[in-house]
């Protein structure tokens, strides 16, 4: 890749980025700030400061409390938080057995949540976008009643999508093959004033993950379980997409190339052998990989000490860690979440998972890989989703003034 040109600074977009600087400074604070705190942290003059202030207050990011004394013989400082009551973020999800919608405001609470049961394994895709369309326009329509403007919109879909275009090119669960859902979506009038965006429920899960814990390191490999096995890759607390954002396919990492067929066309897959309805077919169970149920079922078994669903669960606990372990080796990242069904099942794939990685990695004696249960739940890509949207408006705040004025 060319290496860009050094460009020079222009006084707006100098601007910008102390804008983003100072919203930051709020929002990372443990409690609210003063004007003059957040000019002492950033460097920047109590004039600046006090004038960009102004401008986040105005547009809605940021909310101004009560004075307080900073010091029992100062004047007293108005404390700045981030604003929760007037701007959110939507999330929908299209999940195999569901449909889902959420949003959070600014400052991170939930404002709506619903969900759907309905399966949409086989459904026509413009039937489904529509269900997914109307479900979205009515959390939009809810938010506003409460006074809160949609910033935008994040979908979560179960496949590879071509993330810069919003297409969901293969959905072996849905048996959908390149679908436009940013365009289908877009036909609905209230999904058509705002920006709408796609990407695999793995990531969105991710995401979720990444601010279900405050102290949640900022690097990690995220596998969600399901009858779809896939992961989202966190690096520096950010989403590591690739270059057409069809990064994080582990369940199609070959773990035994004698394996069996994959329904992709490989052999050996790792959704072969910890995949949903792999390890139901392991386990004897009587009951569906699609069934809603189907985990609780699994745990159940293992929990009466089932031995068939015991070796289930250690086989793709094995399978996860072989995976698991090229993936590190290539990345370099410290730990390993289980997210979707691996969360619940954790407690008999985790120890086969850490026993493959920590022989499999290279540098796990100098630097041990940790494995643990994701926190989101089942929520994860919905609120990840919905947190997109709030997260690039902290991270460009200047954008988000751009769309005000339009």
């Amino acid at each position: 890749m060319r290496a860009l040109e050094p460009r020079p600074a222009r006084q707006d977009s100098l601007r910008e980025r102390n804008l983003a600087l100072v919203l930051k400074q709020i929002a990372d604070a443990p409690e609210p700030v003063s004007r003059a705190e957040v000019a002492a942290t950033t460097g920047l003059t109590k004039a600046t400061v006090s004038a960009l202030v102004d401008t986040l207050v105005s547009s809605g990011l940021v909310g101004e409390l009560e004075p307080r004394l900073a010091k029992p013989t100062g004047r007293p400082a108005t404390g700045l938080v981030i604003d929760g009551t007037r701007i959110g973020g939507l999330g929908v999800e299209l999940n195999a057995g569901y449909l889902a919608a959420c949003v959070v405001d600014l400052a991170g609470a939930v404002r709506h949540r619903e969900v759907v049961r309905d399966d949409q394994r086989g459904q026509d895709p413009e039937r489904t976008s529509a269900v997914l369309a109307a479900l979205a326009a009515h959390a939009i329509a809810v938010v506003a009643a409460d006074g809160l403007v949609t910033a935008g919109v994040a979908v979560a879909v179960p496949g590879l999508v071509d993330w810069p275009a919003g297409v969901l090119r293969f959905a072996p669960d849905l048996g959908w093959r390149d679908v436009d859902i940013l365009g289908l979506l877009s036909r609905t009038a209230e999904l058509s004033r705002v920006p709408v965006t796609v990407d695999s429920e793995a990531n969105f899960a991710a995401l979720g993950e990444l601010h279900s814990v405050a102290a949640a390191p900022g690097d990690f490999l995220y596998v969600r379980g399901g009858t779809e096995v896939r992961a989202g890759i966190v690096v520096g607390r950010e989403l590591f997409h690739g270059m057409r954002g069809w990064s994080g396919e582990i369940g199609h990492v070959t773990v035994d190339p004698d394996g069996p067929a994959c329904r992709c066309g490989a052999w050996g897959c790792l959704e072969r052998f910890a995949g949903l309805e792999a390890i139901v077919r392991a386990s004897g169970l009587p009951v569906a990989a699609t069934d809603p149920a189907v985990v609780d079922r699994i745990a159940e078994a293992a929990s009466a000490g089932d031995a068939r669903t015991d070796q289930a669960l250690r086989t793709a606990g094995r399978a996860l860690g072989i995976a698991g372990a090229g993936a590190i080796n290539l990345l370099d990242l410290p730990e390993i979440v289980l997210g979707g069904s691996y969360a619940p099942l954790a407690a008999w794939t985790a120890p086969e998972l850490q026993r493959e990685v920590d022989r499999r990695v290279l540098s796990a004696a100098w630097s041990p890989v940790t494995v643990r249960p994701g926190t989101a739940g089942t929520d994860a890509a919905v609120l990840g989703a919905a947190g997109s949207v709030t997260r690039a408006i902290m991270r460009d705040p200047a954008d988000w003034l751009r769309r005000e004025v339009r």
